[in-house]
């Protein structure tokens, strides 16, 4: 059938936040440390993504930095009661948008409306949008802050789609997590497509409407006859 509206996640979705995680790193090494040889800066690099998978979806990340400063002492130590606000202000600047993201997003929003729908704090979610300009692309934007519902509670999406003036019926969901993504958005009766490009293998009993590997796949679902 022909969607009238696809709904995204953010991120990891359509920002990697593993290359933010990357850049976040650069800027902890910059203020806290001096000197630090390439093949230790590797294994930090490792261990302080260890430390924040273990605290992903958190708000508060004290808990991270204290593990790593713990383990790798710095010259500069942040304190505590300053880490959070430095997180704040820092890891939003350090996504970017790949731009054949926008690409897609501007092929779809001829044939399609475009919403995101995240997880997470107003000040940092709302930082990274409009630092990477998404704020230009997409005129529905649902923080689970702002609203008092997240993902995968079903009533995230209904919001969504009541924003959008759809049904269900007419919407697809692309996010990368398979329990607050697409369990969350089937919940709500919309169709998830499960945005996996490290082709990971589905551990789960959640089945998506569909697999997509990288984000230009998504095209396939809203070109028409005529193009």
């Amino acid at each position: 059938m022909g969607y009238k509206a696809v709904v995204f996640d953010l991120d990891d979705t359509l920002l990697n936040r593993d290359n933010a995680i990357d850049n976040m790193f650069l800027i902890i090494l910059e203020k806290c440390y001096v000197d630090v040889k390439n093949s230790e800066r590797k294994q930090m690099l490792l261990k302080f993504k260890e430390y924040d998978r273990r605290d992903y979806g958190k708000s508060n990340k004290t808990r991270v930095f204290v593990s790593f400063f713990n383990e790798f002492p710095p010259k500069y130590r942040l304190p505590s009661n300053d880490i959070q606000d430095f997180w704040n202000y820092n890891f939003p600047n350090c996504f970017s948008i790949n731009q054949s993201t926008i690409n897609m997003v501007n092929i779809i929003k001829h044939r399609a409306k475009v919403a995101i729908i995240t997880n997470g704090t107003t000040q940092r979610q709302r930082a990274k949008i409009n630092n990477t300009k998404l704020n230009s692309y997409f005129e529905t934007v649902i923080i689970s802050e702002e609203v008092g519902f997240s993902k995968p509670d079903k009533q995230i999406f209904e919001l969504a789609l009541n924003s959008l003036n759809m049904h269900p019926e007419e919407v697809l969901f692309v996010g990368d997590d398979l329990e607050k993504d697409i369990r969350g958005c089937q919940s709500a009766n919309i169709k998830g497509i499960w945005y996996n490009p490290l082709m990971e293998k589905n551990r789960t009993t959640i089945k998506p409407f569909a697999e997509i590997h990288s984000i230009d796949s998504l095209l396939s679902y809203f070109t028409s006859e005529s193009d």
